[in-house]
């Protein structure tokens, strides 16, 4: 039976954590020398809406790496911008290739996608979720701090599609997550319902200092996504209390790290002392993208 990757809920804890394992292995290996082709006479499609450097180029090299091959299909290029139904695409897309990405706005595309396809789907971002980035993100996190169960994260600013994939995670892995979001920039409230009853350790507060007090990871983003610029200036002055930066680094642990998916506006959401600082893990978090997705690759393909 094919899977799908649409959000993290997709997985189960165990096959969360046998992925994240063989991830760390593929890393060593790439390390060592080692290569394997697994996906030898593979082909994976990549539908991006949306521009991309670190999710178009990782799975690009991952499935290279994997010794497979790829087609980028860019906005514009394929009869979807003729208005052709997206079944009709999914249909046709399963008798060429073995795998598609997508990164595109609606979280319902991506679903209809994996609906009509006889192949995997990969949610490679949409507005709602973003599972491969909160996933490779928590590979970082191991490699600091391998004990997931005991763990405390802090996500501060905006309530996007990162922040909700960092609640479905905690769904599944059980880490204490604090979530600093300015009132009406709140994630999904139907995820934060979910965890509240399944009695998960998810917070939901809008005071950043309060969120990073005590925590091993702190967690951020842009403050306007691809395609709420024309909010931006709006939104900095509502998020700019919640800048991550030395003076908020204080307020946690000494060990613990900074992250941030990129591309990062420095002097905005993060500081360039914080970014390019000793507590910084966002370049490993960068390169682990390509090592993470090489493991996703390797299972559903």
């Amino acid at each position: 039976m094919k899977r799908d990757l649409l959000t993290i809920q997709d997985l189960t804890r165990e096959e969360i954590e046998t992925l994240l394992a063989r991830a760390r292995e593929l890393k060593a290996w790439q390390q060592q020398g080692r290569s394997q082709t697994p996906l030898q006479g593979k082909i994976l499609a990549l539908i991006f809406d949306k521009p991309s450097t670190r999710t178009r180029v990782s799975f690009e090299v991952a499935m290279a790496q994997l010794g497979g091959t790829s087609i980028y299909l860019a906005p514009g290029q394929t009869q979807m911008a003729r208005n052709e139904p997206m079944p009709d695409t999914a249909r046709v897309l399963s008798r060429y290739v073995n795998g598609v990405v997508i990164r595109t706005f609606a979280q319902e595309a991506v679903a209809e996608l994996a609906r009509h396809a006889a192949i995997p789907v990969i949610n490679g971002l949409t507005d709602s979720h973003h599972p491969c980035q909160v996933l490779s993100d928590l590979m970082t996190v191991q490699e600091h701090f391998p004990d997931l169960a005991h763990l405390k994260v802090a996500w501060v600013g905006d309530g996007n599609n990162m922040a909700n994939s960092w609640i479905t995670a905690a769904l599944h892995l059980d880490f204490v997550l604090y979530l600093a979001c300015p009132k009406g920039y709140e994630p999904d409230s139907a995820l934060l319902q979910e965890a509240q009853k399944k009695g998960k350790k998810v917070y939901l507060t809008q005071d950043p200092k309060a969120a990073v007090a005590d925590v091993q990871v702190i967690n951020t983003d842009v403050w306007a996504s691809m395609g709420q610029e024309e909010e931006a200036e709006a939104r900095k002055e509502v998020f700019q209390p919640y800048q991550v930066n030395a003076d908020l680094l204080k307020l946690t642990r000494p060990e613990a790290i900074v992250l941030h998916c990129l591309p990062a506006h420095r002097e905005e959401e993060i500081t360039a002392e914080v970014l390019d600082g000793p507590q910084s893990a966002v370049w490993d978090q960068a390169e682990n993208r390509l090592h993470f997705q090489k493991a996703l690759l390797e299972w559903l393909l």
